[in-house]
């Protein structure tokens, strides 16, 4: 099993941020092809490793439906630059299409990531997890203050609304929480952390770590 990023995927990925256009990716598509074979093996290991233990993740989950293309859509776009310069994973049941709670791991020279959550819900889904707050936010509460999760994780508090929502007080203990408009916890990589032989054990440590943050969002939704 696939254990760590290589060095050369991140040499493409540097490389791609400086010359962004159709020729140079055409006389280098084998070192992108490369690259995109690292991820989809790295992704595929750490997918097996979640299944051991979330329940929301299975092995049969597919790679290829969980990797983001490199290609840019720019039809709406001033930036005209046809290539992304990371790669990305959207992990769960519908890979990277979910509505709903999931984990993402994302790749990019100096700005590496894995998050795990809900990143801006749909209108139920946000009112949904807005009264699971209101309700029971000492436990969200707990699950932020965890050792495990204080040591990893940090929780996204700028994607929020400047005012209570409708229906919430001010003077809420809980707030600050139920104001965010993404429930997203987000753990950096270095490069060299992710080319070590035991980046796959990093990241996973990091997905774990995030776990019961993730659960309180299935929870909200009304799953079992």
């Amino acid at each position: 099993m696939l254990t760590n990023l290589y060095p050369s995927t991140f040499s493409f990925l540097a490389a791609i941020k400086e010359n962004n256009n159709r020729e140079w990716f055409q006389e280098n598509r084998e070192a992108y092809e490369r690259a995109w074979e690292n991820m989809k093996e790295f992704t595929g290991a750490v997918i097996k490793g979640l299944a051991e233990t979330d329940p929301y993740i299975s092995e049969d989950i597919s790679v290829s439906k969980c990797l983001f293309r490199i290609y840019r859509d720019t039809r709406f776009s001033k930036d005209k630059t046809p290539y992304k310069t990371w790669l990305g994973a959207g992990i769960s049941t519908a890979g990277r299409k979910l509505n709903g709670p999931e984990y993402y791991l994302h790749i990019q020279p100096g700005g590496s990531f894995a998050a795990g959550g809900y990143w801006r819900p749909e209108k139920e889904h946000l009112a949904a997890i807005r009264q699971e707050i209101d309700y029971n936010g000492a436990r969200l509460q707990k699950l932020l203050n965890e050792p495990d999760f204080k040591k990893h994780c940090q929780l996204d508090m700028q994607d929020k609304l400047k005012r209570p929502p409708a229906g919430f007080d001010v003077d809420n203990p809980y707030i600050e929480l139920i104001k965010l408009k993404s429930f997203t916890a987000v753990v950096p990589f270095s490069d060299e952390a992710l080319t070590r032989e035991a980046a796959l054990n990093t990241v996973l440590q990091a997905f774990r770590s995030m776990h019961g943050f993730k659960l309180f969002l299935h929870e909200a939704l009304g799953a079992e």
